[in-house]
């Protein structure tokens, strides 16, 4: 199989069906970046990137990988998006959760309660913590590559994943305290966060 780099030098070259098969590859990743975060247009907001790639395949230099600056193309256009609801300042967004934001996305089948609690505690931390984290777990990048998709440097990519990870264990210990169980969720949070990656790949409903 062509690696990302190989089909995206072609499709500068002029091979469309590269470029197809470049997108097509990453589709389920972008499904899974937008499913837990908005409530509509999941299916524009993979266009609307796909379409920046387009536009924007000329001036990569390949430095990072293909999927990095997929990633950083649908973090822009997430950040539109909430942009365009004009609910809150834009300079606020991504300190708010999905909750705060307004969004109700389409509900996720999960497999066990645990996962569906998962995906309820990540719409309830700041947006900033629930992309670094999932994108972390579920799309497997590296520090490096999450400081380039969330431009910031690496070390606070460090710290923000930890953080994310103890804003989850707070939120899960809401529902706790709500009398629903959790603690498996809470002592085995990468598996599970890993798990949850064929749900969120599905289409929504």
């Amino acid at each position: 199989m062509d690696s990302d780099l190989q089909l995206l030098f072609a499709w500068r070259e002029g091979d469309r069906d590269a470029g197809d098969r470049l997108l097509r590859k990453h589709v389920a990743s972008l499904r899974r970046f937008f499913h837990n975060k908005v409530d509509r247009e999941v299916d524009d907001l993979i266009q609307r990137t796909f379409l920046a790639c387009t536009k924007a395949k000329d001036t990569f230099e390949g430095r990072a990988s293909f999927r990095t600056l997929l990633f950083v193309l649908a973090r822009r256009q997430l950040i539109r998006f909430y942009e365009r609801a004009a609910r809150h300042n834009p300079e606020d967004i991504e300190s708010l959760s999905v909750e705060d934001l307004g969004t109700s996305p389409s509900q996720l089948v999960a497999r066990h309660k645990e996962h569906t609690l998962l995906l309820a505690a990540l719409r309830r931390i700041p947006l900033e913590l629930q992309m670094t984290v999932e994108l972390h777990y579920w799309e497997d990048l590296t520090t490096s590559e999450l400081s380039e998709v969330m431009d910031i440097p690496q070390g606070t990519v460090k710290s923000r994943l930890r953080r994310a990870r103890e804003a989850l264990g707070r939120e899960l210990g809401t529902f706790e305290r709500d009398g629903v169980p959790t603690q498996s969720t809470e002592q085995d949070l990468e598996s599970w966060a890993r798990a949850l990656r064929e749900t969120a790949t599905q289409p929504p409903k």
